[in-house]
């Protein structure tokens, strides 16, 4: 898709990714940027830096969701791009993760999702055309390792996007996932050492990987090239790769 004269909305607005990709939106010449984000003072800040307009909006509430892609659509009467890019940190496996987080992951990076699609496709049906950009991690392709409810639910997300792809691509609706590795922002993972990331990339980098990646309308969009690699090795020898990663597991344990 052109972002040049897009409408542009975007979850997680407020910092890290979702900023940098707002950035880079409207340098390639967006038409309008809608930050939206839980944290007030934080989009107000970050729409103020970058002179587009910020909403307050809770992505694990369906009806905020609505609200919000009503108001666009309202205001500039269409939305070409929606990315559903809020998220969250989720430590813990299966014996040490309560419920209460498994929860808030799932609505936070599945359920948001689902909220998003279901709010901007009418619109982008009636006009036949529109596109999504869902964040999830390389987690959701291979594994982070100590996070359980995090991989779970952003391999969900992937999936997600899977079925969104299949279901409208015929119907001019374009999706893509976003799924780094390490990337400088508070979520960050803080170890190198123990196979969850090549290196931690700064969000501008990112957001010029989302560019080419949606000019070209590829569905993964990877700022980590390594991730394409061990997913096809995943795919080929799933036993080894399992050993490979309990093998990952162990080591980091030791360090």
């Amino acid at each position: 898709m052109k972002i040049q004269d897009a409408v542009c909305v975007i979850t997680g607005g407020s910092g890290g990714i979702g900023k940098a990709m707002a950035a880079a939106f409207l340098e390639a010449g967006a038409e309008a940027v809608v930050l939206a984000d839980l944290d007030a003072s934080a989009v107000q800040h970050a729409a103020t830096e970058l002179n587009c307009e910020g909403r307050v909006c809770n992505v694990t509430d369906e009806s905020d969701i609505v609200d919000l892609v009503r108001h666009c659509e309202s205001r500039y009467g269409r939305i070409d791009l929606l990315c559903s890019n809020a998220g969250a940190g989720g430590e813990g496996v299966l014996t040490d993760a309560e419920n209460a987080v498994w929860q808030l992951q799932w609505e936070l990076h599945v359920m948001s999702h689902v909220y998003a699609a279901r709010a901007v496709l009418p619109g982008m049906l009636e006009r036949g055309q529109g596109y999504l950009l869902n964040t999830a991690s390389a987690a959701g392709l291979l594994a982070a390792l100590g996070s359980g409810p995090y991989s779970v639910t952003k391999a969900a997300a992937v999936k997600l996007a899977e079925f969104i792809a299949i279901t409208h691509g015929d119907d001019g609706i374009g999706v893509s996932v976003l799924c780094p590795q390490g990337v400088n922002t508070a979520m960050a993972p803080r170890s190198l050492g123990d196979g969850q990331t090549d290196g931690i990339i700064e969000p501008e980098a990112l957001a010029q990987t989302v560019l080419e990646a949606l000019e070209a309308e590829r569905f993964y969009v990877l700022p980590h090239p390594e991730v394409e690699d061990y997913v096809r090795r995943k795919g080929d020898d799933i036993d080894r790769w399992l050993h490979g990663m309990r093998r990952l597991k162990r080591q980091s344990q030791t360090q």
